[in-house]
């Protein structure tokens, strides 16, 4: 016979969702409410242990993100350090928050479980040491242990087995570009370095989105080569869009129950009392995890109509519109994009050129590119001003000779610019291309004028002043 508390001790051994559990009632006092993505997230982040215990390479590091009230810290930051350690009781973990407070809260919930008496009973040997068991940093005698900081801290020295963030940044500091630059500055280059071994150990971000250039939207920024595993669940699914632009992985949309994540812990009487209080932004961003800024939805994205080809016999007028940068791998983009009106007067974008490079391959890029287009497709320049944007501009014209060249000097605010063509896209004229370079176009417009970056925005609104110019005098021949 098997007593009780060795059978308790494998089941949870085995499987970190029984762990949860089991041990729930140790730092919860309400009874626990099972919902699918308890289990959902307890078996991913399972997924990721099981490799660091066999000291196989990471598949990915794990971006989680999920609704305030949805018990993402309980899983991840309380409950998952503490099942690690009855595999793997030399772990090492640096669990970081955006403040000190909240990182000692979860820590000290995880302390209150392994120093537990039913914890001491299935999971002998795992003794906290009496001279290392602090608050910020806890250590068992088998030499696992628990660095809890907030974001920023101090965590030289120290190297873990697990990087753990939760909720790296608060919802008022989103509103800030410096707080975002710093944050995103830290995640970026102090916390890689504090791995054990960097094959193998994962990080793992757990937040609710708060901003497209927000620590998660930099983790999944495919331009920076990760390898990312992206879970998103919003609080609620409003139509069917959001089962491919919010929820991932998508096929999850079947356990929704009346398009609710969890109809126990976020039911509609308490979302329709967030909208309220949070706002269309903070709503949008922290329940349904749909970063739009402040200021957005210049750009109404969802009546822009996606075509897979374009009949050549119908378009009346073309030109490629390039916004120039010139900082290689890193800063703005240099952008060609070309537009075209077809005979009944919509707007369509066909192509779209983006990449951050120097100088001398930018103005390559602009000469090979209106050699493909064509000697019958106009070159639309912007010069900055000063004598650097003048002398830019002369070399680009003198590189582009035997083209038709058409140049301009910016005037107004981004967004004045931006205007005249919006309003076509609200107006549900524009068709854009389905190519590679279609989902970051389309992003840029939703998000813009508070976008991660406007550089397609900026050729976007000067290509179509240009055409709807070029429309006006055609027609005036005609009448």
């Amino acid at each position: 016979m098997v007593d009780e508390v060795t059978l308790l001790a494998s089941l949870c051994r085995d499987s970190f969702y029984d762990f949860l559990c089991e041990f729930w009632h140790v730092v919860i006092h309400d009874q626990l409410e099972p919902n699918w993505h308890i289990k959902y997230l307890c078996d991913e982040l399972q997924i990721v242990a099981e490799r660091v215990f066999a000291r196989k390479p990471k598949l990915y590091d794990l971006v989680i993100n999920v609704p305030p009230g949805s018990t993402k810290s309980t899983i991840c930051s309380q409950m998952f350090p503490a099942w690690v350690w009855i595999r793997m009781p030399q772990a090492q973990f640096i669990c970081l928050s955006y403040a000190e407070r909240i990182a000692l809260k979860d820590a000290l919930r995880m302390r209150d479980i392994v120093q537990s008496d039913l914890y001491m009973q299935c999971f002998s040997g795992l003794d906290l040491r009496e001279d290392l068991n602090t608050k910020g940093l806890f250590k068992n005698i088998q030499k696992g242990y628990r660095l809890s900081v907030g974001l920023g801290g101090q965590v030289t020295g120290e190297h873990g087995h697990f990087l753990i963030v939760d909720d790296p940044l608060d919802p008022e500091q989103s509103y800030s570009a410096a707080e975002l630059f710093a944050v995103n500055r830290f995640m970026e280059t102090t916390l890689p370095s504090r791995k054990i071994d960097k094959q193998i150990t994962p990080t793992i971000l757990i937040q609710q989105r708060l901003h497209q250039a927000d620590p998660s939207g930099e983790m999944l920024d495919k331009s920076r080569g990760r390898k990312v595993k992206h879970i998103c669940l919003p609080g609620e699914l409003i139509n069917d869009e959001d089962y491919e632009s919010k929820l991932n992985p998508p096929e999850l949309a079947k356990y929704y129950i009346d398009g609710l994540l969890d109809p126990v812990r976020l039911p509609r009487i308490v979302l329709d009392a967030q909208k309220k209080e949070l706002g269309a932004y903070g709503y949008s961003s922290q329940i349904l995890q749909d970063p739009v800024p402040l200021g957005g939805g210049m750009f109404q994205t969802q009546k822009i109509v996606l075509e897979d080809y374009c009949e050549e016999k119908r378009i009346v007028s073309l030109v490629r519109s390039w916004d120039k940068a010139g900082t290689e791998d890193g800063g703005n983009y240099s952008v060609g994009v070309l537009m075209a009106v077809d005979i009944k007067g919509r707007y369509w974008v066909l192509d779209v050129v983006r990449g951050q490079w120097g100088s001398t391959k930018r103005e390559e890029t602009i000469a090979q590119t209106a050699d493909l287009d064509g000697a019958d497709v106009p070159v639309l320049l912007e010069i900055e001003g000063g004598s650097g944007g003048k002398e830019s501009g002369e070399n680009s014209v003198r590189n582009l000779a035997g083209h038709r060249i058409h140049t301009f000097h910016p005037t107004g605010d981004k967004e004045s610019r931006a205007y005249p063509f919006s309003s076509q896209v609200g107006g549900g004229n524009v068709s854009v291309l389905k190519r590679e370079w279609t989902r970051e176009y389309l992003e840029e417009l939703r998000f813009f004028p508070n976008s991660k970056y406007t550089d397609q925005v900026d050729p976007s609104g000067a290509a179509f002043s240009f055409l709807a110019k070029k429309k006006k005098k055609v027609g005036a021949a005609f009448r």
